[in-house]
C-alpha cells in the first residue's frame, strides 16, 4: 500500500505503516475485532459516502452484541473518516473501520477496556475491483453458514470470515468464483462476503435477517428495487428454489450487482431483464443520477 497514505487511529492522523498491534494483541491473537466497509464515490461537490450513517450504526449494535465498549460516538467516527479522506485526498475509494483491542492477551480472554479504532481511506486500484460488475460462476459450499446461537451473524466480526474464507476455498477449489452457503437448517443464507437474490418470475427473493449478516447493500436493493415496480420478499428459500431459478445475483459494498452466470453445473442469462434493471438502478444511484436516493449520501468534507 502507498506508503503516504494516511490512518486514523485513536484520534491522530499517522502513516500507513506505523498503524499496528503486537501479534499477541486480543485482537489478533483472538481475533476479537469488528470493522465496517462503505463505499466513496466522487460527487459534484467532492467525495460522498454511501450510507455511512447505516454502517457506523451496524458497527454500533455490532459492538453492542458482542459485549465490547466503543471509545468513540457515531458522531466522533464520522469525523474522523473525513478527516482521514481529507488526508488522502480519496476519491473513489473504500472506508475501513477496525475496532479491536491492541492490548496483549496471553492468557486473560475476556477484557473490560474499551476499543482501540483506526479508519483507513483505501484508493481506488485494479486489485479491489470496485464496480467491476462482470458475471461469476457460483457453487453450494460445503460449508454451512455459523448459526446465530453460536455467534452473533449480525455482528462484522472478523472471526466470523473464517466461515467465510472456507466457503470461498472450497468453491475455487472446484473451480468456481464464490461458494454459497446454506444455514444449517438448509435453506438459502450468503457467500462469504455476498448477499444472495434470486428471481423467479420477475419477483426479487432473498433471506431474511436472523442466520444472515445484516448487509447494508442487500437493505440498499430490497428499498430501491420496488421504486421501478420490481416485487421483493424476503423468506426462507430452499436449494430446490435456488436450482429453478430464472436469474440469480449478488450484492457486496464493491460491487452492488453480480450477474451469476452458472450455477453449479446449469447455465444462467447474466445479466437476466430482471438482474439488468437492477443494475442499471444502483449504477444511477451511486453515480448521483437518481435524486430520489440522494440522502444515501453523506458528504466527506
Amino acid at each position: 500500500m502507498n506508503s503516504d497514505l494516511k490512518v486514523w487511529l485513536n484520534g491522530k492522523l499517522i502513516p500507513w505503516r506505523e498503524a499496528t498491534v503486537p501479534l499477541l494483541s486480543h485482537g489478533f491473537s483472538r481475533s476479537s475485532a469488528i470493522f465496517e466497509v462503505f463505499g466513496v464515490h466522487v460527487g459534484p461537490k467532492g467525495p460522498m459516502a454511501f450510507r455511512m450513517d447505516e454502517h457506523i450504526k451496524r458497527l454500533m449494535q455490532g459492538a453492542e452484541l458482542l459485549g465490547m465498549e466503543l471509545a468513540y460516538s457515531a458522531e466522533e467516527i464520522m469525523e474522523a473518516a473525513k478527516a482521514t479522506v481529507h488526508a488522502t485526498s480519496l476519491g473513489r475509494g473504500l472506508i475501513k473501520i477496525l475496532a479491536y483491542w491492541s492490548e496483549e492477551a496471553i492468557i486473560k480472554l475476556v477484557l473490560e477496556s474499551k476499543l482501540d479504532l483506526a479508519v483507513f481511506a483505501i484508493p481506488e486500484s485494479e486489485g479491489l475491483g470496485l464496480d467491476d460488475a462482470k458475471p461469476i460462476s457460483a457453487c453450494l459450499s460445503k460449508w454451512r453458514k455459523i448459526h446465530p446461537e453460536t455467534v452473533p451473524a449480525g455482528a462484522k466480526a472478523c472471526a466470523n470470515y473464517l466461515n467465510g474464507y472456507l466457503a470461498r476455498k472450497n468453491a475455487n477449489s472446484r473451480g468456481f468464483d464464490i461458494g454459497i452457503m446454506l444455514s444449517t437448517d438448509g435453506f438459502l443464507a450468503e457467500g462469504s462476503i455476498e448477499s444472495v437474490f434470486i428471481i423467479k418470475d420477475g419477483v426479487l427473493k432473498t433471506p431474511p435477517l436472523g442466520r444472515i449478516l445484516s448487509s447494508i447493500t442487500r437493505m440498499s436493493i430490497l428499498q430501491a428495487a420496488p421504486k421501478i415496480g420490481i416485487p421483493v420478499v424476503e423468506y426462507p428459500i430452499t436449494v430446490d428454489e435456488i436450482y429453478a431459478a430464472d436469474e440469480i445475483f449478488t450484492a457486496h459494498t464493491g460491487i452492488k450487482v453480480s450477474p451469476v452466470t452458472l450455477f453449479e453445473n446449469r447455465d444462467l442469462q447474466a445479466p437476466g431483464p430482471v438482474t439488468k434493471q437492477v443494475m442499471r438502478l444502483m449504477e444511477n444511484i451511486i453515480h448521483f443520477n437518481d435524486d430520489r436516493f440522494m440522502d444515501w449520501f453523506q458528504p466527506l468534507t
